[in-house]
């Protein structure tokens, strides 16, 4: 299903019962038609540093309050394994642009866990157009490059350490590659319209994603829009069904806060309104306990565990999906 910018800002605006009643049960039933799946990946931040200093994510390089870490490449394998133990076979590998990191280690990696049967997805900043091939000859299957706002002045704004052209360039260059492309934006940022939406939902549609891990706005402590009001919760939920509708195929992140922000991203409330729009991926977290709560995107990023995921996949009326 197409819709215009017109068609979008319209949705955007229609009261939320409304909306809920027809269009997300629209989505949710479409996502019915193409398999029913909850995507369960397992997920390891395995380096908070970064050298960036976008104004809204927790692991901003101004960011003094968390305390950096990194994951060396055998432990990733270790990890990697417990996962596999569980049944999992999806490895979603992020981190923050951290220039420190060997690319080397991330390749090994990526080849040993491509060797133990994974789907492998990765996010960790802008590389160049030949390591986005190194990668995909070590094994990896999809990189996750957000484009954030489709607004060049707000891309530029809230991001002073890129640029609107190479965040694209990079986009391409994952393509290129053959690569899955994840992409996706910040939904309600500080500076964003319903016209502005719309266009960001236009892009992750023209782009093709495999999987759309887009998220609402939520302030980070530490950071320079930490007082900012978050995105709104009915928006975000609206957006989710809207790119269900026009992307049947891709996933779609259902890893969502609720209306308290305090339960983070791993709180029922909402992670099953979001599978109840038409989303399909939640997230277990592979990091050890210690390490969790520094790997801070957002505040109270919390992650369900795997029953936890299958709890939800049976209250959804869905089937878990592990590879």
């Amino acid at each position: 299903m197409s819709f215009t910018k017109n068609e979008i800002i319209e949705l955007l605006s229609m009261p939320f019962d409304e909306f809920s009643s027809e269009w997300m049960a629209r989505a949710k039933s479409l996502h019915r038609e193409n398999g029913n799946k909850l995507v369960a990946t397992a997920m390891l931040g395995f380096s908070n540093v970064c050298k960036n200093h976008c104004l809204y994510c927790g692991m901003s390089a101004d960011n003094c309050k968390i305390k950096r870490y990194r994951v060396p490449s055998e432990d990733i394998i270790s990890m990697a394994e417990m996962a596999s133990s569980q049944g999992m076979k999806r490895l979603f590998l992020i981190s923050g642009e951290d220039p420190h990191y060997s690319f080397s280690e991330l390749l090994d990696a990526i080849s040993k866990a491509k060797a133990m049967g994974f789907f492998i997805s990765a996010a960790c900043g802008e590389f160049s157009p030949e390591q986005y091939k190194e990668l995909k000859s070590a094994g990896l299957d999809e990189y996750v490059c957000k484009f954030e706002m489709s607004d060049r002045d707000d891309f530029n704004r809230l991001n002073p350490s890129t640029n609107y052209e190479k965040r694209f360039a990079a986009i391409d260059a994952i393509k290129a590659a053959g690569l899955g492309l994840g992409s996706g934006n910040i939904i309600d940022y500080p500076g964003c319209t319903r016209e502005k939406l719309a266009e960001d939902i236009l892009l992750i549609e023209k782009l093709d994603v495999s999987w759309a891990p887009v998220i609402p706005f939520m302030p980070a402590v530490g950071t320079a829009l930490e007082n900012e009001r978050r995105g709104d919760y009915e928006t975000n939920l609206k957006a989710l069904s809207i790119i269900r509708l026009m992307l049947p195929k891709a996933r779609i992140s259902a890893q969502q806060p609720g209306r308290d922000l305090s339960q983070g991203l791993g709180g029922r409330e909402g992670n099953l309104a979001a599978l109840n729009a038409g989303a399909d991926v939640l997230f277990t977290d592979l990091l050890p306990t210690a390490l969790q709560k520094n790997f801070t995107v957002v505040d109270n990023r919390l992650l369900g565990s795997l029953e936890f995921i299958k709890t939800l996949a049976e209250e959804a009326g869905m089937e878990i999906q592990l590879s």
